[in-house]
């Protein structure tokens, strides 16, 4: 039992990867799945593609690398966060798609939950805000739409999860209905100070707490696979959603450590060790991970749109066949243009927080092309990345009193491959960006978790000395420069939410 499993889970694919007894990558595979939209502002997953490509990809790898059941030690799972899933406990059956966390149809009860007063008791409990991102006001929606549903939920007849659970929860054979800290701090209905599912949540949002999972460590007893998915029961003994298992890859162990994760959307998240930091800047108060009962907080900033752009120059405008082309491209880009594109595509996330917020471009000439569009997105992702680090630092200043700005920016994700973005990221924050040999850090995270509960893998201390960088990026642009640049995208974000 030299292996062990990383399932993850995202926004537009699921992949399998396997590490060996030194944490290097094996084997990968992955499958990608389609993505629906009903009506503007919502999305949906068909939660048998979720299941089906998990499944498919898991046995594809552990065959990819020629290795035979009894070598995999247990499995990790990483996953998208906030999607929200909902199923029959006898059948199975979900009773709706999938709805992701980018979905904005509950925009107007958040907006109503708003102005009746709730947002202070939302966030003291929560240490999020009141918006659609997050599961709870999703899984009430489904409650009112779906008919019967909380009657059904109330008799114990429905389960609720997000997809760690629901991927658990099949892996099992439906044996366990359980999830971790992290991912239950993203359903707006977890007090993340007790430790506990909030009775007060669970009565503002009027969902039945029969329906909820088990809380567990992200290093843990998550159960038995079935025998006959991978012809033996493999142990799952670890779990973290996407971006705490990066935090934990990334080995941010220390307070005041940050990384951001550039996937669908880019998600910063800074380690503020074993106290909850209330943000005055609108960034969410969430759990970094959670070993032997005690919780590691985070201040987090969500981007909803970092490498979903990429994909709308690809599938939208079609002016890219595939994201390694965007680059090149960028670096044809007239210097005398400065095109700005706010990617609000599902809304604006961290710091604005404005769901009906919606994409704009501006400073287009009539010789404006593909070389100055694909420059734009690469920037947009910069831009959002300063807006988050800026209040970030705000927020952690104000806590340990201390000035200063971001020491060392981590970064990961498929989007930090590219040189081009990631020296703008550095231009633009001014600071040093990091990027590690082990790009898979989403995995290794969780790989690493469940490598440590089942005993392949050391400790947390020696486990962050193995920590290896690839390359360092250092800010080559000039102050005045990255002012101008930094000023016409704040006045393009104004522009585009008075639109």
């Amino acid at each position: 039992m030299t292996h062990i499993l990383a399932i993850d889970q995202g926004t537009t694919s699921s992949r399998a990867i396997l590490f060996d007894s030194a944490m290097t990558v094996t084997a990968v595979a992955q499958e990608e799945f389609p993505q629906y939209y009903p009506h503007s502002g919502w999305v949906e997953h068909d939660p048998a593609d979720l299941w089906v490509t998990t499944a498919g990809t898991c046995r594809e790898v552990i065959e990819r690398a020629g290795l035979r059941p009894d070598d995999i030690a247990a499995i990790g799972i990483t996953n998208q966060r906030e999607t929200t899933l909902v199923w029959d406990r006898r059948t199975g059956e979900p009773i709706h798609n999938a709805i992701v966390w980018q979905d904005r149809r509950t925009a107007p009860l958040c907006r109503d939950l708003r102005a009746a007063g709730h947002e202070g008791m939302v966030s003291d409990r929560t240490g999020l805000l009141l918006d659609p991102y997050f599961s709870g006001t999703k899984l009430k929606w489904i409650l009112d739409t779906v008919e019967g549903a909380r009657e059904r939920a109330r008799a114990g007849e429905l389960l609720f999860g997000t997809v760690d659970t629901y991927l658990i929860w099949k892996l099992t054979g439906g044996k366990v209905h359980a999830t971790d800290a992290t991912n239950a701090a993203r359903t707006l209905l977890f007090d993340i100070r007790k430790g506990r599912w909030s009775q007060s949540m669970c009565a503002l949002l009027d969902i039945p707490p029969e329906m909820l999972p088990q809380v567990h460590d992200c290093a843990a007893d998550y159960g038995m696979t079935r025998p006959d998915l991978f012809g033996r029961p493999i142990p799952i003994c670890g779990v973290a959603g996407d971006q705490q298992a990066a935090t934990v890859g990334q080995a941010c162990f220390a307070p005041g450590m940050l990384k951001s994760t550039y996937g669908t959307g880019c998600f910063a998240l800074l380690n503020t060790g074993d106290a909850p930091v209330a943000s005055q800047h609108r960034l969410l108060t969430t759990i970094a991970y959670q070993l032997d009962g005690r919780p590691t907080y985070a201040l987090e900033g969500a981007i909803f749109i970092a490498g979903a752009v990429v994909q709308w120059l690809r599938d939208g405008l079609k002016i890219i066949r595939e994201a390694a082309e965007t680059q090149p491209l960028a670096e044809t880009a007239d210097p005398g243009q400065e095109v700005v594109l706010v990617p609000a595509f599902t809304g604006l996330g961290a710091p604005y927080w404005n769901a009906e917020c919606r994409g704009a471009i501006f400073g287009l000439t009539r010789n404006s092309g593909p070389a100055e569009f694909a420059r734009a997105a690469l920037e947009s992702v910069g831009y959002q990345t300063r807006d988050l680090l800026d209040a970030m630092q705000a927020d952690w200043e104000g806590h340990t009193g201390k000035p200063g700005g971001v020491a060392t920016l981590r970064v990961d994700g498929g989007m930090s491959a590219s040189d081009w973005a990631m020296q703008f990221l550095s231009d633009i924050i001014a600071a040093p960006v990091d990027r590690p040999r082990v790009l898979e850090t989403t995995a290794l995270g969780a790989a690493w978790l469940a490598g440590m509960q089942a005993g392949v893998y050391p400790a947390q201390a020696e486990f962050a000395d193995r920590w290896a960088l690839e390359r360092q990026f250092t800010p080559r642009m000039d102050a005045a420069t990255r002012a101008a640049k930094f000023g016409a995208w704040q006045r393009a974000v104004r522009a585009a939410q008075e639109f």
